[in-house]
């Protein structure tokens, strides 16, 4: 080329920087403007993804990319809404659940969804050993078997599934990917390859690392990203580093992130609780459990949990249906407080005592327990903090050798069934192993209303029997709600249309990358 034409060339390319529109294009680096794979980083990634064997963390993560529910939960929240089957029913005696299949849907391999796979999805839990059921049908369904009895194709396009006893919460924990809908494929050496409907399938899964490819014509819409890739991040320090080098996207930390910048987070699912044991004195009387309740001032309690958790003025956290809205739980005046104690009359002289655990990860347990001790001696309700290892602390409580336990439990799947039920009925206040009531309260009408709303098939009746069931509990107040964990995502300034869950399973097929931003 001779000198003439390379001036020339040299200066129309001088021309196209000098244009703002030409300019972003050359100075994006090829491999961020060239890139539609989304980096994700997870603590805790499989060697190989098999739905049924998590209830969270970083398996029914993935697997929400990759296989798809019957019902799936609605953005933000744990009601449901139609998924691989558009319409449902039960029947009278609410033992037969039918679902009618979407029209169209198929699996990643090319074949066709039908009840005949449905069935044989769940077939792997129904066949599971009784004595280690898989972790989704112990946590989700009673165990293996469980409350299901059969699963069967009844024509093209409807499945049933058949219980042994009614289940009220199936159609919510349906929406968890732990019972997503899998095809098993045999290969020619003998392994098996689950395949989903998903709008992504597993292309290449190696130690700390699991690729997606995008699935051409999924039935929800094509997903924004062309891949996804999962990959192990197994501290702070190195999510860090590699988002500080471009090598990570999103990072889902299992507590608050020490960077706040592009730090996104919701209220979770996991409830911290203080539980009176109402078996013993002081705390059998009702308004001594109330006085505690009004002296609590969420303010306080804020500033102890820090980023870790919010204070929580319900019986059920933000995003879970059914949750009652309205009438604080926590707070009042220094008067109330006075009027309750004299009415309980408060033995002169007392100091009461809380059991709660050593651990400071997430949730600083010791702080949380100091400040509450501090809120009810400033209330004239003189208390004494006793804290111990976690193990040692969940046997004390189940064997109810405690007056006030500081506590956590899930929503396990987002029903209210799952945490009001066997925190609050006399089914769960047997002390020994399987103990969830720590506060050994047994009300009659509490349990009434809470075993029908577990067999009952009317949402809207469900949701009024639970509201009718915290009513109960504001009044009795045998344990009272007193935060609920944040589920936290940091992204890079250029990840867009992440929306976090309360399940902490997000969706992230609309998740997109905008280099430059």
């Amino acid at each position: 080329m001779s000198r003439s034409k390379v001036l020339r060339a040299c200066l129309f390319i001088t021309i196209l920087l000098a244009c703002p529109i030409f300019s972003r294009l050359w100075i994006i680096p090829v491999s961020a403007q060239a890139r539609k794979e989304l980096r994700v980083g997870v603590a805790g990634i499989p060697a190989t993804l098999d739905p049924i064997t998590a209830i969270d963390g970083a398996v029914p993560l993935i697997a929400r990319q990759v296989f798809d529910t019957l019902v799936a939960f609605r953005e933000g929240s744990t009601d449901i809404e139609p998924a691989l089957a558009t319409r449902w029913s039960v029947s009278k005696d609410g033992l037969t659940w039918s679902f009618s299949l979407r029209e169209g849907v198929k699996f990643a391999d090319g074949a066709p969804l039908t009840p005949a796979e449905v069935a044989a999805s769940f077939a792997r839990g129904l066949k599971a050993d009784p004595s280690a059921p898989p972790a989704g049908w112990a946590g989700l369904l009673r165990g293996a078997p469980g409350v299901i009895k059969d699963v069967r194709a009844v024509d093209a396009r409807t499945v049933q599934i058949l219980l042994v006893q009614p289940y009220a919460p199936l159609l919510t924990v349906l929406a968890h990917p732990a019972l997503a809908v899998v095809r098993a494929v045999s290969g020619a050496d003998g392994t098996v390859r689950l395949v989903g409907t998903g709008p992504y399938r597993v292309v290449d899964a190696s130690p700390g690392r699991i690729a997606l490819e995008a699935v051409p014509g999924h039935w929800g819409g094509p997903a924004r990203a062309e891949r996804s890739v999962f990959l192990e991040v197994p501290n702070e320090e190195h999510a860090e580093a590699e988002m500080d080098a471009r090598a990570l996207d999103i990072w889902f930390p299992a507590g608050p992130p020490r960077r706040t910048e592009h730090a996104l987070s919701i209220p979770g699912l996991r409830v911290g609780y203080l539980a009176f044991q109402t078996e013993k004195e002081p705390f059998a009387r009702k308004p001594l459990r109330q006085a505690v309740a009004a002296a609590l001032d969420p303010a306080a309690l804020a500033v102890a949990l820090d980023r870790a958790a919010v204070p929580l003025q319900s019986f059920l956290p933000p995003g879970v249906w059914a949750r009652r809205e309205g009438s604080p739980v926590l707070g009042g005046t220094r008067t109330q407080v006075r009027a309750l104690l004299a009415q309980g009359a408060w033995p002169k002289g007392a100091t009461a005592a809380m059991l709660a655990s050593s651990d400071t990860s997430g949730v600083n347990i010791p702080k949380v327990a100091e400040t509450i001790g501090t809120m009810l001696g400033a209330a004239d309700i003189p208390l004494k903090v006793q804290l111990q290892a976690p193990d040692a602390v969940r046997a004390a409580h189940q064997a109810g050798a405690h007056e006030i336990a500081l506590a956590e439990a899930p929503v396990t799947a987002g029903d209210p069934h799952m945490l009001l039920f066997p925190l609050s009925t006399s089914e769960g206040a047997r002390p020994g192993a399987q103990a969830r009531n720590f506060s050994f309260y047994r009300n009659p009408r509490l349990d009434d209303v809470l075993i029908r709303a577990s067999q009952l098939s009317s949402r809207v009746e469900r949701a009024r029997l639970y509201q009718r069931a915290q009513g109960l509990l504001a009044d009795d107040m045998p344990w009272i709600p007193i935060y609920v964990r944040l589920v936290w995502g940091v992204t890079r300034p250029e990840v867009r249309n992440l929306r976090l869950h309360p399940t902490g399973l997000h969706r992230l097929n609309t998740v997109t990358l905008e280099p430059g931003a």
